[in-house]
């Protein structure tokens, strides 16, 4: 497969925009899979994956799920804004499994995004160091010197009206690293709020940015299991 780097682009700057913390009710948990080690959500876009600050940010899905299995621990997180396949631990065993997992780059995840324009290149990769923009936390910058590695594969599904539906697959898991690396070169995530220009950010009314698929190995046996979950957009 040809690997294709497309220019970058200077992302925007400044202070994060305020909002309203209102996560959906409906469903309230979204159950894709459970056993005796494991859990599988499919979280729905503006709920918190762990407890934010403040009473008024507590409402999440690590809460949810607390409310039905006690001993449930989350392996990772999605953005706030994201929606689609989290993982967690049922116990401290099965947890540590899984975070071995993704520490070791074990687990496979698959997003689909819609996003700003026509991507000209069936597929490609990019290649951009991130670290925080600590001033304007949580956002996120491309930073050569200081950055740590971070990569995406990206590939074109096909074209919708003016924009691109794209499958991303993270090579690393740093934060809003899929956000930042597609406005990095000029294709922003419709409906970002953080990175994405106006046109983009006004183009979708959430952010078009989905977990679809994930592949680690089970707890139980260490085989390999295989779990999606339908785009909503």
């Amino acid at each position: 497969m040809k690997l294709v780097d497309l220019p970058s682009i200077e992302l925007p700057k400044g202070p994060p925009p305020a909002f309203t913390y209102s996560p959906p009710r409906q469903p309230f948990l979204d159950i894709v899979h459970h056993d005796d080690e494991v859990l599988l959500l499919n979280k729905p876009s503006r709920l918190l994956s762990v407890p934010g600050k403040g009473e008024t940010h507590k409402d999440c899905l690590e809460l949810r799920a607390k409310s039905r299995f006690p001993f449930v621990k989350p392996v990772h997180r999605l953005d706030m804004d994201t929606s689609g396949l989290l993982l967690m631990g049922m116990g401290s065993e099965a947890h540590r499994y899984l975070s071995i997992g993704f520490e070791r780059r074990l687990v496979q995840k698959t997003y689909v995004a819609l996003v700003y324009g026509h991507v000209r290149e069936g597929e490609g990769l990019v290649d951009q160091p991130l670290i925080c923009d600590w001033p304007n936390r949580p956002r996120q910058m491309i930073c050569p010197l200081r950055g740590k590695a971070s990569q995406t594969k990206w590939q074109v599904r096909g074209y919708e009206g003016q924009h691109t539906r794209l499958e991303l697959t993270p090579l690393t898991g740093r934060s809003h690293q899929l956000r930042v690396h597609m406005a990095s070169i000029g294709h922003a995530i419709l409906g970002d709020k953080f990175y994405a220009h106006e046109e983009a950010k006004t183009a979708a009314p959430r952010l078009c940015l989905h977990a679809e698929h994930l592949s680690f190995r089970h707890p139980k046996d260490g085989a390999r299991v295989e779990f999606s979950a339908p785009c909503p957009f």
